[in-house]
């Protein structure tokens, strides 16, 4: 298969894959799913240090390519150092350096038609710049907004206007807004509708993405879930499968 031929999707935002929070647990899932699939390709941004970062010699099925690179889930997996002194503003040095080494990746790599998926909205003054140089590689940038988060009580003040800055500059620079719930597609467009590039409405679309964390206690042939797959019209393995494939749709 030609390098063409497969959709690049560079997974920014999150600190590993694992299971330190929501984004760590989706992007372990995604890649996971889609391990096998010849058509996309992932490459996944990792903090080398700090809160959330993980040991990938400690991970099993990791191939380790270098001190900052790795393999898993067929996904390429390249890791971030963090500076610990700059406390709060990690995040921020964090997704930034991460969208960098990602643009470096896609120039040597020679990458065409890349996505960049980003989580969170926490770099929206510096997004102007970062969705012009993405589009000039031929990319695009997609967003998977927290919503609102600068909302909540334990930022100060002027750490709430922040987030609100950032969250609706990161909006209006992205392609592609995607939600994980309707009440966050809603509110995206109730704060930001033509507040978009060239004053456009952001555009958006829902997938209620989810993951598997505890093992059911009814048998595959139980009676009881064949009757409600029945009736749902369902098949064994169909309903997660079609959130992965929901996901995937969007990349290809």
């Amino acid at each position: 298969m030609l390098n063409n031929d497969i959709q690049h999707v560079f997974l920014v935002g999150a600190k590993s894959l694992g299971a330190y929070g929501g984004y760590e647990t989706f992007i372990n899932k995604l890649t996971e799913y889609h391990q096998n699939n010849k058509k996309i390709k992932y490459h996944v941004a990792c903090k080398a240090n700090g809160d959330g970062s993980m040991d990938p010699s400690k991970i099993k099925g990791v191939k380790i390519i270098s001190e900052n690179e790795f393999i898993y889930h067929n996904a390429e997996c390249f890791r971030i150092h963090v500076p610990d002194k700059i406390g709060p503003a990690q995040a921020i040095y964090y997704d930034i350096a991460a969208l960098k080494e990602s643009c470096k990746i896609i120039r040597e790599q020679k990458i065409q038609h890349p996505i960049v998926y980003i989580m969170a909205c926490r770099i929206g003054p510096f997004m102007k710049y970062i969705y012009k140089e993405i589009h000039k590689l031929g990319g695009k940038v997609f967003l998977n907004p927290d919503g609102h988060e600068w909302m909540r009580a334990k930022w100060s003040k002027p750490i709430q206007r922040y987030w609100k800055v950032s969250e609706q500059l990161m909006v209006k620079w992205s392609d592609l807004v995607i939600c994980d719930s309707k009440a966050i597609e809603k509110y995206i467009h109730e704060y930001y509708d033509r507040k978009g590039i060239r004053e456009q409405n952001p555009k958006t679309t829902f997938i209620a993405y989810g993951a598997d964390l505890t093992l059911s206690k009814l048998k595959d042939n139980d009676k009881e879930l064949i009757n409600w797959y029945r009736k749902k019209g369902l098949k064994k393995k169909r309903l997660l499968s079609c959130c992965w494939s929901l996901c995937a749709r969007e990349f290809l």
